[in-house]
C-alpha cells in the first residue's frame, strides 16, 4: 500500500521533459521528479555535461535519458519534439527551464542579442507547449512548469529584453492555463529569486553582489537548486490538479522586501 505522502504527490507513471535539465535549478527538478517516481527526459546544449547529469540520476534509480538540442534554434527544438516520446512513452510533465542572460545595459543590446534572449526564453517555452500542450490535453492529463524569474515582476540589474522574455512567461502561462487547464493540463510559472546557479555566476563574480542580493531576501540567504525541489514535484503531481495559471515565488522573500 502507498503511504499517505506517496498518494499525494507520487510520480510514477509518469514522463517529464526538462529543459536546461543539465545543471542548476533543471538539473534539481529533474532529480526530484526521477526520485518522486517519474522517468526523466532532459535537454541542454553539452552532450558531456548531459551525459554526467543522466549517470547522477541513474544513481538515484531514476529512468533517465538526454536530448542534445540548441532551443535557441527552431530546428533544434523541433528535434526534441520529434525524439522525446520515443525514449520511455508520451511526456506527460514539460519543465521550461533552459535560459539565456544577456544583461547589458538597455541602450547596448543589439537585435542580435534580442534574437537570441527571446529564442531561448520563450519562444522555444511557446513552441515546446504547442507541441506537447494539446497531445497532454487528448490524453485528459498533462503538467506545464514553466520557470520565471525576479524579472518576470520587477526591473533591476540590467533587466532589458531578459526581463521582456521572463516576463512574456508569465503571460505564456496563462494563456497556455486558460487553452487546456478544462482539459486536465496545468500551468504555472515558478519565479525564482537569486539563485546560485551557472546560469548566475557573471553577476556573482560581481564584487559583494552575492552579499547584496542575500540582504535583499527576508530569509538572509540567496537560492540554492534544492530550493525548488518540492515545489516542482507538488505542480507535478495529482495534488496540484487546481492550481493553474499561477506565479509562485520561490525566493526568499526577495519579491516582497
Amino acid at each position: 500500500m502507498p503511504t499517505y505522502i506517496e498518494e499525494l504527490f507520487a510520480l510514477t507513471g509518469r514522463v517529464a521533459l526538462v529543459t536546461g535539465g543539465s545543471s542548476g535549478i533543471g538539473y534539481a527538478i529533474a532529480e526530484a521528479l526521477g526520485r518522486a517516481g517519474a522517468s526523466v527526459v532532459l535537454v541542454a546544449r553539452r552532450p558531456g555535461e548531459l551525459a554526467e547529469a543522466v549517470g547522477r540520476l541513474e544513481g538515484h534509480g531514476v529512468r533517465a535519458a538526454a536530448i542534445s538540442a540548441d532551443l535557441g534554434d527552431r530546428a533544434g527544438v523541433a528535434r526534441v519534439c520529434d525524439e522525446a516520446d520515443g525514449f520511455f512513452g508520451a511526456i506527460d510533465i514539460l519543465v521550461n527551464d533552459a535560459a539565456n542572460n544577456i544583461r547589458r545595459p538597455m541602450a547596448e543590446l543589439s537585435a542580435d542579442d534580442y534574437d537570441q534572449t527571446i529564442a531561448v526564453n520563450l519562444t522555444a517555452p511557446f513552441l515546446l507547449g504547442q507541441h506537447f500542450g494539446p497531445r497532454m490535453a487528448a490524453r485528459g492529463r498533462g503538467r506545464i512548469i514553466n520557470i520565471g524569474s525576479q524579472q518576470s515582476i520587477s526591473a533591476f540589474g540590467d533587466s532589458g529584453v531578459y526581463g521582456v522574455a521572463k516576463a512574456a512567461v508569465c503571460g505564456l502561462t496563462r494563456s497556455q492555463a486558460e487553452a487546456w487547464s478544462a482539459h486536465g493540463v496545468t500551468s504555472n510559472t515558478i519565479i525564482p529569486g537569486f539563485v546560485l546557479t551557472p546560469l548566475t555566476e557573471p553577476a556573482q563574480a560581481v564584487p559583494g553582489r552575492v552579499e547584496q542580493m542575500a540582504a535583499r531576501s527576508m530569509t538572509g540567504r540567496n537560492g540554492l537548486p534544492d530550493d525548488f525541489r518540492g515545489l516542482a514535484v507538488f505542480l507535478a503531481s495529482d495534488s496540484s490538479a487546481y492550481v493553474t495559471g499561477q506565479a509562485i515565488c520561490v525566493d526568499g522573500g526577495f519579491s516582497v522586501h
